[in-house]
């Protein structure tokens, strides 16, 4: 799919505008158009993107056409207005069915569908965009979580889990079981407390014998031991 962009109308219509007053507010609020395009566009399509502004206002010395950021952006340097340059684009598109044209201008719309191109609202193009680029964000982000690896268990943890499920053997068979039938609860064993680092710290200095653990006493929801090595940081 190919896109061509009424800029300055799809300018107005996302009301997006350059930093500062003074000289140069329009070319700012161009640039700024053009990273935003840059930034929420898929990356395949970049290439397959022109973007088309009125010269009047274009940077002194700069070439009819430019690529910012993968965009392609053209000038109307030599035609009366954008408006004609897109008409003239949409005249010679090779494959109009497969191309989008962006503008809230019924002049261009009008010339889109001559030729069997899409023709958008610049606004309800922006809203699109805008959902897309945040599905793709947020598509971008379980990816990336999916790919960290797993931190694995402590020997000592592992043979904790081991002795609540009854020893490997009664863990596979729970498994398997688990596979067939998801709902099925967790075997019913007595959950043996877990010693944490801090009492197995006082049983090193004080004997066999732990020091008593007021904490033992609390309605504690987390496993026995959890986060006690973040304890040890401070």
């Amino acid at each position: 799919m190919s896109l061509l962009i009424d800029g300055y109308n799809l300018l107005h219509a996302t009301g997006i505008s350059g930093r500062g007053a003074g000289p140069g507010g329009l070319q700012r609020s161009r640039l700024a158009l053009l990273n935003f395009l840059a930034e929420s566009i898929d990356p395949q399509e970049l290439p397959r993107t022109i973007v088309v502004f009125d010269a009047h206002d274009a940077p002194v010395g700069l070439p009819r056409t430019v690529v910012h950021r993968g965009l392609t952006v053209r000038f109307a340097s030599q035609y009366e207005s954008a408006d004609e340059l897109i008409e003239e684009l949409i005249r010679v598109e090779s494959a109009p069915r497969r191309l989008v044209v962006v503008s809230s201008d019924h002049r261009i719309q009008r010339a889109a569908r001559r030729r069997r191109a899409k023709a958008v609202d610049s606004d309800v193009w922006r809203d699109a965009l805008v959902r897309q680029r945040q599905q793709r964000l947020a598509r971008q982000t379980m990816d990336e979580s999916a790919a960290r690896p797993p931190v694995p268990l402590l020997e000592e943890d592992v043979r904790y889990w081991l002795r609540q499920f009854g020893g490997e053997s009664a863990l596979a068979e729970w498994m398997a079981r688990e596979i067939d039938q998801p709902s099925e609860a967790l075997p019913s064993r007595p959950v043996e407390k877990k010693p944490s680092k801090q009492r197995r710290k006082s049983r090193d200095s004080s004997g066999d014998k732990p020091i008593p653990n007021s904490s033992d006493s609390l309605d504690n929801p987390f496993p026995p031991g959890y986060g006690d090595d973040l304890l040890e940081k401070f």
